[in-house]
């Protein structure tokens, strides 16, 4: 599936991937192909994304997600690059 993680300043991820792990207002949900259509607001936390079996980690602020046909899009307040 083809994730988008979008700040007001830049577009901090683009690319396929295989699973989203995302910080819900209510909770941690991980987002896989095919998953059922979706938005969500999200909290602040940690978003793991899996590229070719590596993980990555996004810390962000509050934003919101969508998933629609294997694309998902993040549009958060703030995002940044972990190690």
């Amino acid at each position: 599936m083809f994730l988008e993680i979008i700040t007001p300043d830049a577009k901090v991820f683009e690319g396929e991937v295989d699973a989203v792990k995302v910080p819900s207002t209510n909770g941690e949900f991980e987002v896989l192909n095919n998953h059922a259509a979706t938005v969500s607001a999200l909290g602040a936390g940690s978003v793991r994304v899996v590229e070719k079996g590596a993980r990555r980690f996004f810390k962000i602020d509050s934003g919101v997600i969508e998933v629609l046909k294997n694309k998902v899009i993040i549009l958060a307040e703030s995002a940044i690059a972990q190690a």
